[in-house]
């Protein structure tokens, strides 16, 4: 056979199984990556408590399958049909099932909780939450559920009585919610004390909170929704702790020992229930004090430790106490520049720096029934992975996973064993069981549920910040028929603010499934995780610093200098687009450096800092008057008159995280400039476009960018 024959053949076998591929709708790529493109794992897995055996969940949560250590060979254990006759349910699902004992679990219907024996696979209703109940938290035994009604704080105890723990009539006065607007790791407002003799909450004071004004357009006439809103600078709310004493039923209160309005944080309670710990940080968030309060009085014992510096100082973790006979406990701190583990007594003595890494250290996992073992997800030396440890009290430190990648470990209740389950560049998912010897056993590898389709690749690479010494991520994703003798245009997608991370080393790189649609269209589609990003130490993050978009936009047009430095980029049809922290960059680049891209996206943009929240703007910014010039030269209206490529503003009119008033602004100084550009509203949304309107808004945003970067 001659090699013209040869040449042909393998060309048409090429383009027949080119042709054979499907293409992904832009409705899949949106709706359809968590669910039809979702690797295969373990879904749910879980142990089953003080044993060897784990459970997972299979045909979308409805049968419960189980293994062990010894055995992995999956059997079912329970399935939904058998709950929901034994309790008298509808359940559809085991969303939220929490384990009880080896033989006994909870699950929740309508905010009723029921217990189901798996030995005598029988069941009872054992507590039933009010219909208006919110923020319902458990006790460690299961037996007293807490909850908030409107702004107050009650529970349900055992023998299923309610109990008011607050009775405020003052609406700006909130208990047992989230405070500081979710900042410094604040996720939930209610702590039971470790033997629930006493409930610890977080209560607020918004008084003096000035009320911002949202449209509910669903009623006739439309409705005026307020919120409470501290804008940088402005009144803020103040905060305290309450302690509940279960037994006399009086409660209380902790204050800041500094300004009103500083910040209470990271609440944990010492083992023995005697003490509860908390980080107070002064409003200007550049001194944290970790204190000691006695529980039963609220009085103040000492400061433990205390951390300054002059940027700024983010507590984003509660004290972890590795051992329930100790008070000595474990601190997250930055102040060597990475996030490092420090193990302390109670009185405040160093013990040991545990660990010593030039990476960060993330979140604690678990220990080893003694205690003595300490397991926690850190990113390694390579930032785009997130490993994980273990560490002993002396320090030794040894890496439990060992695939590059972005791993999810739960250690079994005595730290003998690790279930593992990641994914990275190459590989969907995998699924693994490590001994007490970290030897592996593979339980599960995922096909690429992408196999089939026209997707392309993505290139992870590094560049060079504008500091000129940096190291900065890049993934470029091309289409699958990418050609290099092509020139192609970039859309350049950008978050670029703290704690974000675009680029991981996950499967498909940390990008969305509807990029890679956008290359099939012949783009290609480009991301640089700037200095400020997430995990990469104090330095890098902090170099923002009172002056936010400034060193953002010069990394970002680094990587404009290295995309035009591909021979297969078209450097004049660039364009832009981001959302939130990425809509302030869009906008920013799109004024500040206007001959860079020929069209720009902005979902959600803060546009001006001094309208955005205390917590997370004093932060990054201070307030204007103790920053006026970094507030000025970083407010993007001041740029309208330099706007030359097309811009599309986006923003939910709901939107309680970046108030519509940024892009209204803009909007109005534009048409004082005589500039004209194009506005979206998504009515009723919030910070995000969710649902099935998430389809609308990416297919406005692409078309957008394809039909004026040209």
């Amino acid at each position: 056979m001659n090699r013209k024959i040869i040449l042909f053949l393998s060309l048409f076998m090429a383009l027949s199984m080119q042709a054979q591929k499907k293409k992904i709708t832009l409705e899949e790529a949106v709706l359809q990556q968590g669910r039809a493109f979702r690797a295969d794992g373990l879904t749910g897995f879980q142990w089953i408590p003080n044993t060897n055996k784990y459970v997972f969940y299979t045909d979308a949560w409805t049968k419960m399958k189980s293994a062990s250590t010894t055995n992995d060979v999956a059997v079912e254990l329970v399935s939904l049909t058998d709950i929901n006759t034994a309790l008298g349910t509808k359940l559809r699902n085991f969303f939220g099932l929490q384990w009880i004992d080896a033989n006994t679990f909870m699950v929740t219907e309508n905010g009723k909780y029921f217990q189901y024996n798996l030995s005598t696979k029988t069941g009872k209703q054992t507590i039933q939450a009010p219909e208006t109940a919110e923020n319902t938290n458990f006790d460690s035994n299961k037996a007293n559920l807490a909850f908030t009604e409107a702004n107050n704080l009650y529970f349900i105890n055992s023998k299923g009585e309610k109990v008011t723990v607050t009775n405020e009539t003052n609406k700006g006065i909130v208990s047992g919610q989230s405070i500081a607007r979710n900042e410094f790791g604040i996720i939930g407002g209610i702590f039971w004390s470790p033997k629930s003799n006493y409930l610890a909450f977080y209560q607020k004071d918004e008084t003096e909170v000035a009320d911002y004004p949202l449209l509910d357009i669903t009623e006739t006439p439309g409705k005026l929704v307020n919120i409470k809103y501290p804008m940088i600078g402005q009144k803020s709310e103040k905060p305290r702790v309450g302690i509940y004493n279960v037994a006399t039923g009086k409660t209380v209160f902790i204050a800041p020992k500094g300004s009103q309005d500083d910040y209470l944080t990271n609440l944990s309670w010492t083992p023995d229930e005697k003490f509860v710990l908390i980080a107070e940080l002064n409003r200007g968030q550049n001194d944290m004090s970790l204190n000691l309060y006695d529980a039963a009085t609220g009085t103040f014992i000492r400061t433990i430790l205390n951390e300054k510096n002059p940027r700024w100082v983010e507590p984003e973790h509660e004290a972890f106490f590795p051992n329930a006979k100790s008070n000595n406990f474990i601190w997250f701190s930055e102040k060597d520049g990475f996030q490092n583990l420090y193990y302390y007594t109670i009185e405040g003595k160093l013990i040991k720096q545990l660990t010593n890494n030039a990476f960060v250290a993330k979140d604690i996992i678990g220990t080893n029934t003694a205690g003595t073992e300490i397991y926690f997800k850190a990113t390694g030396p390579n930032p785009t992975n997130m490993l994980v440890y273990k560490v002993d009290l002396k320090g030794k430190q040894t890496l439990i996973t060992k695939d590059q990648g972005v791993h999810n470990v739960v250690p079994s209740a005595d730290g003998n064993c690790f279930f593992d389950e990641f994914s990275n560049h190459d590989t969907p998912s995998k699924s693994l069981l490590y001994d007490k010897n970290l030897k592996a056993k593979t339980l599960l590898v995922s096909p690429n549920k992408y196999d089939g389709y026209e997707i392309g690749t993505a290139d992870i690479k590094t560049i060079k910040s504008a500091d000129g010494t940096t190291d900065l991520y890049t993934r470029l994703i091309k289409p699958s028929n990418f050609d290099p003798t092509q020139k192609y245009p970039v859309l350049v997608y950008v978050y670029g603010g703290p704690h974000a991370q675009m680029i991981t080393n996950s499967f498909l790189d940390g990008a969305n499934l509807w990029m890679y649609w956008m290359a099939e269209q012949g783009y290609l589609v480009f991301t640089v995780d700037n200095r400020g990003s997430d995990n990469r130490g104090f330095a890098f993050e902090s170099s923002i610093h009172r002056n936010l978009g400034t060193n953002e936009m010069d990394d970002q047009l680094k990587g404009v200098d290295y995309l035009k430095s591909l021979p297969y980029v078209d450097g004049n049809r660039l364009a832009v687009h981001g959302w939130s922290y990425g809509g302030f960059m869009t906008t920013s680049l799109m004024l500040r450096k206007p001959d860079t891209f020929k069209a720009g996206v902005a979902g959600g943009p803060v546009i001006d800092w001094k309208w955005y929240e205390v917590m997370y703007g004093e932060r990054y910014m201070d307030t204007p008057a103790e920053n006026a010039k970094g507030f000025e030269e970083n407010t993007v209206y001041n740029y309208v008159k330099n706007l030359k490529g097309k811009l599309l503003l986006i923003h939910g009119t709901s939107d309680d995280v970046v108030v519509e008033q940024h892009n209204l602004s803009l909007v109005k100084k534009f048409v004082e400039a005589g500039k004209q550009v194009d506005y979206f509203p998504y009515p009723m949304h919030k910070h995000n476009v969710t649902g099935k309107d998430r389809v609308h808004l990416i297919q406005k945003v692409l078309n957008y960018v394809i039909e004026n970067n040209k």
